[in-house]
């Protein structure tokens, strides 16, 4: 498994047989980092788009241990 941020964005996608999508909820992503979102982040891609793309998507609104389980999965 390989984790890659800015993959849609790098245009990197083609380098993967499969591209799984973990999204969170804006404010719960606010809420578990130390800073806050910046600018950055609104140059991104929009989330839709990237689930859209996605051959799997994961919508991260629990627990580290939930998340682990459905990629354990």
């Amino acid at each position: 498994m390989t984790e890659v941020p800015l993959l849609y964005e790098s245009g990197g996608e083609s380098r993967f047989d499969r591209v799984i999508v973990i999204t969170a909820p804006r404010r719960l992503r606010e809420m578990r980092r130390d800073r806050p979102i910046d600018e950055r982040e609104q140059r991104l891609l929009p989330d839709r788009e990237k689930v859209r793309r996605a051959d799997y998507h994961f919508r991260n609104v629990g627990s580290e241990a939930e998340l682990d389980a459905w990629v354990e999965g």
